[in-house]
């Protein structure tokens, strides 16, 4: 593939909802749960989807599980996608025609909601028990945390016998 270059498509506007959180492998789960609780408090939804692809399905999973821990009686259905995707290379040197690649693209969708849901659905997760629920101040999960910072411990040093 030294002989060809990818062809970068333009990305689909897309109409975002207030109700969706698109999840990336880069994005911190924390920022995600702070908008959660926004939704469902400050702009008052019942229901919310967390949707991510590819390696960001972890994060969407973990994101999902402490919010259903932060707030009180979320149902949850589960929905598992592939979604095909189609790069395109074109060639570096002439006589070489266009290649494309088609590959499968792991989806999932979570929808968390304060209203009951499809008991039925293959996907569904009934509310967690609410001993196992923390629920704390909306202020508080809205803030953000510490983050990477310095840590408050002994530091570098100056070595040793040096004053």
């Amino acid at each position: 593939m030294n002989k060809y270059r990818r062809v970068i498509k333009p990305k689909d506007e897309v109409v975002k909802d207030d109700t969706e959180i698109r999840v990336t492998s880069t994005g911190g789960v924390s920022t995600y749960v702070s908008r959660a609780v926004k939704v469902f408090n400050e702009l008052e939804k019942s229901y919310i989807s967390i949707t991510a692809s590819g390696n960001a399905i972890t994060k969407a999973v973990t994101t999902a599980e402490v919010i259903k821990r932060r707030l009180k009686g979320l149902h949850q259905i589960t929905t598992l996608k592939n979604q095909d995707v189609v790069d395109e290379f074109e060639p570096l040197e002439e006589g070489l025609e266009k290649v494309t690649e088609t590959r499968s693209l792991a989806c999932i969708i979570i929808k968390l909601s304060k209203d009951s849901l499809d008991t039925a659905d293959i996907g569904y997760q009934a509310p967690l028990d609410e001993s196992l629920v923390k629920e704390a101040d909306p202020e508080e999960l809205m803030r953000p945390r510490g983050g990477k910072g310095e840590g408050g411990g002994k530091g570098k040093g100056k070595g040793k016998g040096k004053d």
